[in-house]
Formats: C-alpha cells, structure tokens, sequence
C-alpha cells in the first residue's frame, strides 16, 4: 500500500467515483460535507441513518492530516457545490501521521480550507478537536496538553475569519483532557454515545449557519 500513497498521497481516489455518482443539490438544497479522518468516516459506519436521512455528505479518510485533505479540499468538498463545510481535523497531525508538524501548521492548513470555503461560497465550520489523552498507535506525544492549545488556535482564527467554531472539546472531555470510558474503545475514536453527542452538536450548529445564510 506505501506503494500507492506515494502515487495518490492526498487519496483523491477514494472518493472519485462517489463524487462523480453526486447529483447536482436542489437550488435550495442545503447539502452539507463533512470533511475529516477516520472520526468522521467511522460515523457513517456507527450511525449511517445520520447521514441517509440529512443531506448529508461523509468525506472522512481514516488516519488523514489536514495536509492531505488540503490537497483533496476542491475535489471532495468544493466541486459538491455544499451550502457549508464541517471541518474536524488535526488529531493525526499531532500523532505525526504523516511527519512531524507544529500546532502553527496544522492551524494555518485548516485556515486554507477555511478561505478556499468562503472565497467558493461555502460556510465553513472549524470543529474543535476531540480530546485524546494518549494515542495508543503513537504513545507519549501528550495531546492531552498539545490538542487544548490547538483548539485555543483554532477558536481564534475562526473569530478572525467570522466564521463558526464548534466546541466538541469542553463537551466530550474528562478531568484529564481525554474521552472518558463510555464515549471511546481506544482514547480517541468515539462510540455511538460519542456520537450522538457530536450530532446534537453539529445538527445545531448547522441549522444556525443556514438562518444567517
């Protein structure tokens, strides 16, 4: 498979053909794309109903960092033609997925998919990222410290964009900056519990960004 990466680093081709298969939306259609890493391409494995019964669109490559979704950003977001954007990114930047990147990196690509959105006329909403005490693949980076400082960044540029920020942070942490028991199986990926919390969240967040469209 290193093989393949090294040809299609950002996996264009995972979702070339679903997005060809996209009917144009209604004119007032409010189709929505939720870009991401195996957080959210797990949702639609844990609750498939959330994304049949809204119009909804999952773009979520597992084990993606935002430097790869930068690159597939007009491609599986912008070319669908979505009202808005939900952007839940950076966690595997800090794991060093794809090598080593400061907090400053990981912000500043997030802030591209964010103007690439506007300047398209799509509404972007910057997701905090979900805490994780410890990466069981990676041990030792200490995201219960790094992700907070994130999402400090994150908050600040996307009241610089005028954009919308979506705390799943301060809903879903435990005392010690991690998931507690009932809302992941590993420290970091979330279960249904944690899922519906995460749908609450976003459904509203959503149905305020569409009023003000």
């Amino acid at each position: 498979s290193s093989k393949i990466n090294a040809q299609d680093w950002p996996n264009l081709n995972k979702y070339k053909k679903a997005n060809a298969a996209l009917s144009v939306p209604e004119k007032d259609g409010n189709r929505v794309v939720f870009m991401g890493n195996s957080i959210t391409e797990m949702w639609k494995d844990a609750h498939p109903e959330f994304f049949e019964y809204h119009p909804y669109v999952n773009r979520g490559i597992s084990g993606q960092t935002t430097p790869q979704m930068l690159l597939r950003f007009r491609q599986d977001v912008i070319d669908l033609n979505p009202k808005i954007v939900v952007i839940l990114a950076g966690t595997n930047d800090i794991a060093g997925n794809t090598g080593p990147m400061t907090l400053e990196q990981t912000r500043d690509n997030i802030m591209s998919m964010v103007e690439l959105a506007k300047m398209n006329g799509i509404a972007p909403i910057v997701c905090s990222v979900l805490p994780a005490y410890d990466y069981p693949w990676r041990p030792g980076l200490k995201p219960n410290i790094k992700i907070p400082k994130l999402n400090d960044m994150l908050k600040t540029m996307a009241e610089e964009k005028d954009v919308m920020y979506l705390d799943y942070f301060t809903e879903m942490a435990d005392e010690r900056n991690g998931l507690p028991p009932k809302l992941t199986t590993d420290e970091v990926h979330v279960t249904k519990a944690g899922y519906e919390i995460m749908e609450k969240m976003v459904n509203e967040a959503i149905d305020k960004v569409l009023e003000n469209k």
